[in-house]
């Protein structure tokens, strides 16, 4: 009798799982064209000297003076969002965000072969922190000042208003920004680690010494950046160094980082705080999400009784959520949105969809069921919450409009957004001076000639109310900070659409991808018949200071993973600026050849080069070979 009550019980359990997961995945959107688009939204706010792949035709080159008057170049980077200045917190925060989506969902990114594209966007930003990481206790901040950006309407590509660069240092500290930028690069070394190794190590590298900076020299980022703070406040500093900490220790391993989360868990308020909101500001959350999975997994060790307290304000957010708190619930709009701020609202609701949907996988895989005050609660119910917020942001909504920008057939046409709103360089040829912007184009009632595709507005009101207006700022201006917990939600969703019993479709080939073994350059990949039988193993050996550059010594192992032996092998080594010894350089620029001593590169042979340069490591591919 036990047995069959057994039995039964646990069919019962199968079929309500399989019910939920129907649930989830049935009449969903086209969540493959949405993450598509988000991606594209990206390429749409980068500054700097664009790519020959850049798919948004309608920008140009812009900011290639960033950093001069301070004498370090801060080329690069995103613009934050429909204005022009680059603020080193919220970027840092799209970054970490972009990294984790592609290190938790990379089954379904590289599914949809977008690994290429996600690469790009988040190697963008890390990038610019390379550049910006000038010392190792020194990290420029902001480029471009808030004030007189807002005073003028122009394209990017005609900029007339000072880019001033401001910086952090020992004497002037910003742990919060500081933190945020480890955390950013920690994640993105995770992301990079199976694709391009040496990369992973030299952000690593940054990271350590970034959480070491902001560890040592504590103080708040718009206390020294007092620029940023009438547009990016902080709140603190502590959930930064926490944040920071966590992924380090993600990434490592390195019990030290396990243990500084541990022994300042209640001095930085990790196991204090129970939150209801999850931002470029506020990391608790997240922190305590990430923690979790770190207990779930049973790696807690010494530190498990102070994790289980990280996990129960994990709870608390996960139970708010879901309106599952007694009584102390995140606010919601009469449709059912995450509603938190009037400036921007929609950030809020895209941060919490996407917690919510990692932490509804970390406790699938442990088989374990959430406790809230008012019921317990089952994994895919997170999910469920998840993707109600995702279909709201699509249009699932009371005004049945797309707040993701060129999605759908009823979304924003007056995004506040000077790049959008004025016609593009091969368009209007003559540069649009800083008030007649305002005269000429801000004003106009026609939709923006250009759609800023993937760019997720600020949204509705409390009571779900919304105005397509230029000047509505606080609802139709699309943000970087906003948009990226998307990328890795939609990936998931578009994961789940695709199951068995889905009514959704493929997302549709809309733009050319590529492939993570193509990030680099753009390329498609390659067919099964030119697989090039060779393997390139990148690795930091050793880094060292001159002045303000650091310079790292890149060792480079050569594999034949074929069973034939090479010949004649040809490599294309771009973006090499420093020395290179072990192979010999040719005719043609930028080529090189096995060193004449090594004729034959037998099946399953190695040999090594080694360069010595700063910044970002070179590229090497494969020209020809016998």
């Amino acid at each position: 009798m036990e047995r069959r009550s057994f039995t039964l019980c646990f069919v019962l359990a199968i079929f309500l799982g399989l019910l939920a997961l129907e649930n989830v995945a049935g009449e969903s959107f086209n969540y493959g064209e949405a993450m598509d688009k988000t991606l594209m939204f990206f390429e749409a706010q980068r500054s700097g000297k664009l790519p020959e792949n850049q798919r948004v035709k309608w920008r140009g080159d812009s900011g290639l003076r960033d950093g001069n008057l301070q004498g370090v170049d801060l080329v690069g980077g995103y613009y934050d969002a429909g204005d022009h200045v680059k603020f080193g917190l919220p970027m840092a925060f799209t970054v970490t965000m972009l990294s984790w989506g592609a290190i938790d969902f990379r089954k379904e990114i590289a599914g949809m072969n977008q690994m290429g594209h996600m690469l790009n966007a988040i190697k963008w930003g890390t990038d610019y922190f390379i550049k910006a990481h000038t010392e190792a206790d020194v990290l420029w901040g902001q480029v471009g000042d808030g004030d007189s950006d807002h005073y003028c309407w122009e394209r990017a590509e005609d900029m007339t208003t000072p880019r001033d660069a401001f910086k952090i240092d020992s004497t002037h500290p910003g742990s919060d920004l500081a933190g945020e930028t480890a955390a950013a690069m920690a994640a993105a070394s995770m992301a990079f680690k199976l694709y391009n190794s040496s990369y992973s190590s030299l952000l690593l590298a940054h990271a350590k010494q970034l959480f070491s900076f902001a560890d040592r020299f504590r103080g708040q980022y718009d206390d020294s950046i007092q620029s940023a703070s009438h547009y990016y406040t902080s709140s603190g500093y502590s959930d930064e160094l926490l944040w920071a900490a966590a992924w380090l220790f993600r990434a490592t391993g390195d019990e030290y980082y396990l243990k500084y989360v541990a022994d300042n868990a209640v001095s930085m308020g990790g196991t204090g705080w129970a939150v209801r909101e999850f931002s470029w500001d506020n990391k608790y959350a997240g922190v305590q999400i990430l923690l979790s999975k770190v207990l779930m997994e049973g790696h807690g060790g010494a530190y498990t009784s102070t994790l289980k307290k990280y996990q129960a304000k994990a709870d608390f957010f996960a139970c708010a959520c879901l309106q599952k708190n007694d009584g102390y619930n995140v606010p919601l709009t009469p449709g059912r949105l995450v509603y938190l701020h009037e400036w921007n609202n929609m950030q809020y609701a895209s941060s919490a969809a996407f917690l919510l949907a990692v932490y509804s996988d970390y406790l699938t895989a442990e088989n374990v069921v959430l406790k809230c005050p008012d019921a317990q609660i089952q994994p895919l119910e997170l999910l469920n919450f998840a993707k109600s917020q995702a279909d709201y942001i699509l249009g699932k909504n009371p005004k049945s409009i797309s707040y993701l920008v060129g999605f759908g057939h009823n979304f924003p046409l007056h995004a506040h957004h000077r790049g959008s709103s004025i016609a593009s360089m091969a368009v209007l040829h003559s540069t649009v001076g800083c008030v007649q912007g305002f005269e000429s184009w801000y004003h106009r009632p026609e939709a923006n000639p250009n759609v800023i595709y993937g760019g997720l507005v600020g949204g509705p009101d409390k009571t779900d109310g919304f105005s397509d207006d230029r000047s509505n700022y606080e609802q139709t201006e699309p943000t970087i900070s906003g948009t990226a917990p998307l990328v890795g939600l939609f990936s998931k969703l578009h994961g789940l659409s695709e199951t068995p019993g889905s009514h959704s479709q493929k997302s549709p080939a809309t733009y050319h991808q590529t492939t993570a073994s193509s990030y680099g350059k753009g390329k498609p990949a390659p067919k099964a018949s030119d697989v090039v039988p060779v393997e390139f193993i990148h690795s930091i050996t050793s880094t060292w200071n001159i002045g303000r550059t650091t310079y790292y010594r890149h060792k480079v192992i050569i594999k034949n993973k074929s069973q034939k032996p090479i010949t004649d092998l040809k490599l294309e080594i771009e973006n090499l600026s420093g020395t290179l010894w072990g192979l010999d350089p040719c005719q043609e620029k930028n080529t090189y050849g096995l060193p004449q001593w090594l004729k034959v590169l037998q099946p399953g042979g190695q040999t090594s080069f080694v360069y010595v340069q700063g910044g970002p490591q070179a590229k090497v591919s494969v020209l020809s070979y016998h």
